[in-house]
């Protein structure tokens, strides 16, 4: 049996997040894009749980680099999407788009325009 590549939403968000920020996703960047996209409060031991979870999985992998040049604190652990990350994040993606395409929602077509 494969692999089950469906992404729960928050682990969506989480995905998303890492695929926007690129080199610079670590956990206090990812909080701060999932929670001005989503309007959430995001719990940290939620995140850093989802980004264990999902590195488990073998969608993300990461590095720690340590603290810059004048930039007081600790260790930053980065993550990035793994190619089975990249094919999981599309395949959740296209899931939902077509579940839902062609819905309206109080007249308004859910996902902007209808091309039916």
């Amino acid at each position: 049996m494969k692999a089950k590549k469906i992404l729960g939403d928050f682990e969506l968000y989480v995905m998303l997040a890492v695929a926007r920020l690129g080199d610079d996703a670590y956990g206090g960047a990812l909080r701060r894009e999932i929670e001005s996209r989503t309007e959430r409060s995001v719990a940290i031991g939620a995140l850093y749980s989802t980004l264990d979870r999902l590195g488990d999985k073998g969608y993300l992998s990461f590095r720690v680099e340590g603290p810059e040049s004048g930039r007081p604190g600790r260790a930053r652990k980065y993550c990035r999407l793994t190619p089975a990350g990249a094919e999981a994040l599309r395949h959740s993606s296209e899931m939902l788009r077509r579940m839902m395409e062609g819905v309206q929602v109080g007249g308004e077509p859910l996902l902007g325009q209808a091309n039916q």
